[in-house]
């Protein structure tokens, strides 16, 4: 597996995955995004062209980069094996996370143990997708305060993510404030109590409110506030939702989003140990 795709290329790639969808969502929503947004560099590897078995959205190897996943769908197991065992697109002597179909666990399971290298799926979630943004419930956002995230609230983001709170995760959430559009509500002060923001994927996420803030509506209108935005820019509008987040579920759902329910995603962590001591 050691094509990689060129400029036009992804274009192309972009239209084919589409024909996959929902089961192609996160990597089509990443071309959707980087054929049209230039952001941190990202290399997009096929095992053939044009037509493709396997295709790789994988970050460059710098240190700053370890934290943001690789994403990877494949429509035939039997090659993605192959490749995982054989290729060098992944150093399994290094940490990285990749997302992809649950369905390919007992793969990922396999080569790693073959490996001799630690490999377990951190997050299991439903797929869930706003089809029809015109049909989004009113919010009543008066006398709410919505911005964007900038810069100066990495940190804040950072050590309240479920999966931040360590140096390396600096460097994805600076990329996705940078690049792609996020919201937040302000208090008085001017300072971000509630939140969301857009991954590199077009996936909405990292839905976070403040303890003392909860209870007032704020996530619905964030939700809200950047479905329509990511709409007005040609994003897919979907998010992931992890299957024990059934709060998350129940809003994203009254919301108007729907799951498909023969989808889920899974994220792989191999080499946890180096990032987490």
């Amino acid at each position: 597996m050691a094509f990689e795709l060129s400029e036009d290329q992804l274009k192309t790639a972009e239209n084919e995955l589409k024909k996959y969808l929902p089961m192609s969502q996160q990597v089509y929503g990443f071309l959707v995004i980087r054929n049209r947004v230039r952001s941190d560099p990202v290399r997009v590897l096929v095992d053939r062209w044009p037509q493709f078995r396997v295709i790789m959205c994988k970050p460059h190897g710098e240190q700053s980069d370890l934290f943001k996943d690789a994403l990877l769908f494949a429509t035939d197991a039997a090659v993605l094996e192959e490749i995982l065992s054989k290729s060098s697109v992944i150093d399994w002597s290094k940490y990285f996370c990749v997302g992809t179909s649950v369905s390919h666990t007992e793969i990922f399971k396999a080569v790693a143990s073959a490996k001799g290298v630690p490999c377990k799926r951190v997050a299991k979630c439903y797929l869930m997708t706003l089809e029809d943004v015109s049909r989004l419930p009113p919010v009543d956002s008066s006398g709410i305060s919505v911005s964007s995230l900038d810069e100066s609230h990495i940190g804040l983001v950072n050590q309240t993510w479920k999966f931040g709170k360590v140096d390396v995760a600096v460097g994805l959430i600076r990329n996705m404030i940078a690049n792609f559009p996020s919201c937040c509500v302000l208090d008085a002060e001017g300072k971000p109590v509630s939140w969301i923001l857009t991954y590199a994927s077009g996936a909405i996420g990292m839905l976070y409110t403040l303890p003392e803030h909860r209870g007032k509506g704020y996530a619905k209108i964030l939700v809200s506030s950047l479905a329509k935005r990511n709409h007005a820019l040609g994003y897919p509008v979907y998010s992931f939702i992890e299957e024990e987040n059934a709060v998350s579920y129940r809003l994203f759902t009254n919301l108007g989003f729907t799951e498909d329910p023969s989808y889920r995603e899974a994220w792989f962590v191999v080499n946890e140990f180096q990032i987490f001591p």
